[in-house]
C-alpha cells in the first residue's frame, strides 16, 4: 500500500490528524525553500518523537572523507555533503511551567498541516491537551521569503482554552547540529561567536575544511491584546542563544510570537561583515512586519505561477501532483545565481549529498528554459563551463590526457565526489547529457552564442574523452566501450551499453559539426578555441574514425538494439511475473541477484530513444518499448516520466496516464517507501515533461514549435504555457479540441498535428 494520508486539493498539500508514524514523511512533504535556503517541516517547538532535523543553505557544503574498505587509484577523496545548517526556527514553549511537546501530550485534536503552494506558506494548527491537563489551541505559520531571500518568518499564535495560563516563548538559535548521513561523525561546523542584542540573536560559524562563513540570525517580537510583550535575555552558550517572552494569558485570549530568522553567508557578503548584513536584513523584515512580508510572498508566487502553472480539470489528484512538482522545483532553484544548481533532494534531505547530477541537463533544463526563459538555462550551462577545468582534472585522475573532460557524477565545485566505484568510474554517460543540454538549449532558444563563447570548449573536452575511452576490437573490427554502467544502475561493469556507445558517437559528431560551423561563421572564435585547446586535424580525424566505426549490440532475433552485450544471457522473466512481495527489489534482493537479473531500474536504451527520437521511426520506438518496458521496475524516480512520454507518442494514453500519476505523485504517495529521507526534486521536472512533451506532444523542429495534443480520458481539460524565444504560447486541450493563444507583439507560426497554424497576439486560435 502506498501512503494515502495527504488530502486531495488542487492548490494545497493537506494532512489531517496527528500520527507520530507520519512525522518524518511530512517533514519532507511540507518542506520549504526559496532558492537560497530551505528546511524540512520540523516543528518549531521541542519534539521528543522520531524526527529528521534539517535546515540547508544553498551552496554550503562539507567534504566528508570517503568511507571505503580499501583505496583505489582514482577514488574521490570525499563525498560532498549538503550540510545541516544551524537551526533558526526553534521556539521552546512552556505553559504553566511545563514544556510543550506534541509527543507527550495526552491528546491532539484537529491537527492539520497545510502547504499552500499558490501563496508559498506552510501552516500547522491543532488543539492539544498537555500532561498537566491544560488545553491549548495553536496556529503556526511559516514561510521563506522570495523577496528577502536571506529571511524566513514564523508567526506562532497560542490560545489557552480551558483556563488562564502563563505562556513562555523562548525563540533560539542553535549551531550544535549534526548531519544524519555523516561518514565519520566529523564536526562540520565551528562556532566562533554568539551575540545577543535585545530581541535579536546571532551565531557566527564556519564550515570545517571549506570555510564557508555564516551568520545565523533571529529577531523576535511577542504581542498580547495589542500590546508588545517585553523580552529578556535567555540562554547563551557556545552554540546557542535565546530570548524569552513571558505572558499571563486569559482563557480564550491569544498571545502571538513573530520570529524572523535566516542566514547571511560569505558567498554573498564579506566574512567580517556578516552580522552587519544580518542586522540590515532584519531591519527590512521587521519594518515590513510579518503580514506585509507574507503579502509580498503571495505576489511573488503569483508571478511564478502566472508562467509555470499547469491546469488540469476533472482530476484533483493529478492537478495536485503537477503543482506540487512545479512548486518544489521553484523552491529549489530560481535561476538567480549561476554558482548554484539543482540538487536531487533540494532542501528536503541529505541523501545524494552533492549538488549536481546529470539530472539537471537531462530533465531540469527544459523546465527552466520554457517556464523562466533562456537566461536561466544559460546559467545552468555556464555552471558546467565554469567547471570545465575540474572536469579535465577528473579525467586526468583516471588516466585520460590531452584535455579530455569527464564531468562528475556528483559535484559541488566541479570535483567528483561520489564514492561508489561503479558510479564514479563507470557511469560515464553523464558526459553525454552535458553535450545534449548544449544542443537542446540551441534547438529551443535559437541562441547560438553560448557555443562560440563557452560551449565549444566543453564539446571538445567531451569528444576527447569518448575518443580515448573506447577500445578497437580486433574481433569485431569496431570500437567498443568496456566496463561501463548505463542509466540502468542494476547492471554494473557491462560491455557496450548501447546508450553510452550511441551517446559517445553523437557527442563526437556534434562536436565536429560545430567546429565546422565556427570555422565558417565565427572564424575569430574558432581560431581562439583552436589555439586554447591545441586541437588539430589529426585529432579530429581520430574522432571521426571512432564515430564511423562504433559498435552497437543488436539482436537479429528480437529486432532491437541490446542494452549491452550480455543482456540476453539473463533469465528473461518479465516484471509482471515477479511476486509483489519481492518489490522493490532494491530493498528485498542482494545486489548480486539484482545484477544478474534482467530488471531495469530506469529507461536506458529507451533513454536514447527519448533524446534522439528523430533518429528512429515510430515503429522502431514501438518495438524497443515493447521489448524493454516489461523488464523495467521503475525503481528510479527518473524512470516513469520517460516511459510516459513514449507511451503517449505511441498513442497508448492509458499507459501514459498511469506513468504520469506515478511520476507526479511519487513522493505524495511514497511509491518507493523512502519519502522521509527527502523529496525527489530533479525527477519532478520529468513530471512537467510528461504533460508538456507527453500529452501535449511539444517538440521543437527546425526552429518551430510542434504540438500533437492528446488528453487522458480521466481529464476534462488541461493547459500550459511555454516561453518560446520571448513569446508566451498557451495551449488548452479540451476533449478533441485544442486552442492556442500568444502574448507579445508579433505573429508566430507553429505546427499542430503537422499542420501549420499562425498565431496572432491576443487571439485564440482553435486547431
Amino acid at each position: 500500500m502506498n501512503q494515502d494520508y495527504i488530502q486531495a486539493d488542487p492548490w494545497s498539500i493537506i494532512e489531517q490528524g496527528f500520527d507520530k508514524e507520519q512525522v518524518k514523511s511530512s517533514e519532507s512533504l511540507f518542506s520549504l525553500g526559496n532558492g537560497a535556503m530551505g528546511q524540512r517541516a520540523n516543528f518549531e517547538e521541542d519534539y521528543s518523537g522520531a524526527t529528521f532535523q534539517g535546515s540547508y543553505i544553498a551552496g554550503v557544503y562539507y567534504p566528508d572523507k570517503t568511507r571505503v574498505g580499501w583505496w583505489k587509484n582514482g577514488y574521490p577523496e570525499y563525498f560532498a555533503k549538503v550540510l545541516n545548517a544551524p537551526n533558526w526556527i526553534g521556539v521552546r514553549l512552556k505553559v504553566n511551567g511545563s514544556s510543550f511537546d506534541l509527543n507527550t501530550c495526552k491528546e491532539v485534536k484537529g491537527f492539520q498541516r497545510e502547504l499552500n503552494m499558490k501563496e508559498g506558506w506552510y501552516q500547522r494548527s491543532f488543539i492539544a491537551t498537555m500532561p498537566n491537563g491544560l488545553e491549548i489551541n495553536a496556529k503556526i505559520t511559516r514561510f521563506l521569503s522570495l523577496d528577502l531571500d536571506e529571511v524566513g518568518a514564523i508567526k506562532m499564535e497560542l490560545t489557552p482554552l480551558d483556563q488562564d495560563a502563563e505562556i513562555v516563548f523562548e525563540p533560539y538559535l542553535d549551531s550544535g547540529i549534526t548531519n544524519e548521513d555523516s561518514n565519520w561523525d566529523d564536526k562540520f561546523w565551528n562556532t566562533t561567536a554568539v551575540h545577543q542584542n535585545d530581541n535579536r540573536g546571532f551565531i557566527e560559524a564556519h564550515t570545517m575544511k571549506t570555510n564557508f562563513a555564516t551568520c545565523t540570525f533571529m529577531h523576535a517580537e511577542a504581542e498580547y491584546e495589542g500590546n508588545r510583550v517585553d523580552s529578556k535575555p535567555g540562554a547563551k552558550t557556545e552554540t546557542l542563544v535565546s530570548t524569552i517572552f513571558e505572558g499571563k494569558v486569559t482563557k480564550g485570549k491569544t498571545i502571538t510570537l513573530t520570529k524572523f530568522g535566516g542566514y547571511t553567508v560569505s558567498r554573498n557578503h564579506a566574512s567580517n561583515d556578516l552580522v552587519n548584513a544580518a542586522n540590515s536584513t532584519l531591519d527590512k523584515a521587521a519594518e515590513l512586519g510579518f503580514d506585509a512580508l507574507l503579502e509580498m510572498q503571495k505576489q511573488a508566487w503569483a508571478k511564478i505561477w502566472e508562467m509555470s502553472d499547469i491546469t488540469i480539470e476533472g482530476d484533483v489528484k493529478a492537478q495536485q501532483g503537477i503543482r506540487f512538482n512545479i512548486f518544489q522545483l521553484n523552491q529549489t532553484y530560481l535561476g538567480r545565481d549561476s554558482r548554484l544548481n539543482i540538487g536531487p533532494k533540494g532542501f528536503t534531505g541529505e541523501k545524494y549529498g552533492g549538488s549536481t547530477y546529470w539530472d539537471t541537463e537531462a530533465y531540469c533544463l527544459p523546465f527552466y528554459m520554457a517556464t523562466k526563459g533562456q537566461e536561466v538555462a544559460w546559467s545552468l550551462l555556464e555552471y558546467r563551463y565554469n567547471h570545465l577545468e575540474k572536469a579535465i582534472e577528473n579525467g586526468e585522475k583516471l588516466g585520460f590526457t590531452n584535455g579530455a573532460a569527464l564531468y562528475p557524477m556528483v559535484t559541488m565545485n566541479g570535483e567528483e565526489c561520489h564514492n561508489e566505484w561503479e558510479i564514479t568510474f563507470e557511469e560515464i554517460h553523464r558526459n553525454g547529457a552535458i553535450a545534449f543540454a548544449i544542443y537542446n538549449y540551441y534547438r529551443f532558444t535559437g541562441d547560438y552564442s553560448y557555443i562560440p563563447k563557452m560551449g565549444m570548449e566543453v564539446l571538445i573536452g567531451i569528444a576527447r574523452f569518448w575518443q580515448q575511452r573506447v577500445n578497437f576490437s580486433g574481433d569485431k573490427q569496431k570500437y567498443v566501450m568496456l566496463g561501463v554502467t548505463g542509466p540502468n544502475e542494476y547492471e554494473n561493469n557491462v560491455n557496450n551499453n548501447w546508450y553510452s556507445n550511441y551517446m559517445a558517437k553523437w557527442c563526437i559528431d556534434y562536436a565536429m559539426e560545430n567546429l565546422d560551423k565556427l570555422q565558417s561563421e565565427y572564424p575569430e572564435d574558432y581560431e581562439r578555441i583552436i589555439a586554447k585547446t591545441n586541437l588539430n586535424a589529426s585529432e579530429t580525424d581520430s574522432w571521426k574514425k571512432v564515430s564511423d566505426n562504433m559498435y552497437f549490440p543488436y539482436s537479429e532475433e528480437h529486432g532491437v538494439f541490446l542494452q549491452q552485450d550480455g543482456f540476453l544471457d539473463k533469465e528473461m522473466i518479465k516484471v509482471d511475473a515477479l511476486d509483489k512481495s519481492q518489490r522493490p527489489i532494491n530493498q528485498k534482493w542482494s545486489w548480486d541477484r539484482i545484477l544478474r537479473s534482467p530488471y531495469i531500474k530506469q529507461a536506458d536504451t529507451l533513454q536514447g530513444f527519448y533524446f534522439f527520437e528523430d533518429h528512429f521511426s515510430v515503429e522502431e520506438l514501438k518495438k524497443h518499448f515493447d521489448f524493454y518496458e516489461p523488464f523495467t521496475v521503475h525503481e528510479s524516480s527518473l524512470s516513469p516520466c520517460v516511459h510516459s512520454i513514449q507511451a503517449a507518442k505511441l498513442g497508448r494514453m492509458e499507459q501514459a496516464y498511469t506513468f504520469y500519476l506515478r511520476t507526479s505523485r511519487l513522493d505524495l504517495d511514497d511509491y518507493n517507501k523512502e519519502v522521509e529521507e527527502g523529496l525527489h526534486i530533479t525527477s519532478m521536472a520529468g513530471t512537467w515533461l510528461s504533460i508538456v512533451e507527453g500529452f501535449g506532444g511539444l517538440r521543437v523542429k527546425d526552429g518551430q514549435l510542434n504540438y500533437t495534443p492528446q488528453i487522458p480520458k480521466e481529464w476534462k481539460s488541461y493547459s500550459f504555457k511555454i516561453n518560446f524565444r520571448g513569446q508566451i504560447v498557451t495551449i488548452k486541450v479540451e476533449g478533441s479540441k485544442s486552442s492556442f493563444e500568444i502574448t507579445g507583439s508579433t505573429e508566430l507560426t507553429i505546427k499542430v498535428n503537422d499542420q501549420e497554424v499562425t498565431l496572432v497576439p491576443d487571439k485564440v486560435v482553435e486547431a
